[in-house]
């Protein structure tokens, strides 16, 4: 199984690709249905890493994905901007999962 990389912008795609992970640049909401369409035919794709940006532009597509699927596994990588995540979400999330505060 290998990684492919669906990605918004150069640079994310530039790293990764020195790094040894095919993939493509989206900017469209088509380009990325088609795109995920032909990662999920593909049966050696096993990882499929998309950058959060893309992740929360189009909700729609990418949850489907991950609900109706098995492979590939779809993981949420950020960009040179950084995540969009808040610096505690780990704890929060903890927090409202055990509902007990850290």
């Amino acid at each position: 199984m290998r990684m492919f990389l669906v990605s918004d912008n150069v640079d994310t795609y530039t790293g990764m690709r020195l790094a040894g992970v095919d993939g493509v640049i989206i900017h469209s909401k088509q380009h990325l249905k088609r795109q995920l369409d032909l990662a999920i035919a593909d049966k050696t794709i096993g990882v499929l890493l998309i950058t959060e940006k893309l992740s929360l532009e189009f909700p729609d597509i990418i949850d489907d994905v991950k609900l109706n699927r098995k492979l590939p596994l779809i993981v949420e990588i950020p960009d040179r901007h950084g995540t969009g995540r808040k610096p505690d979400f780990i704890t929060s999330y903890v927090n409202e999962a055990i509902g007990i505060k850290l």
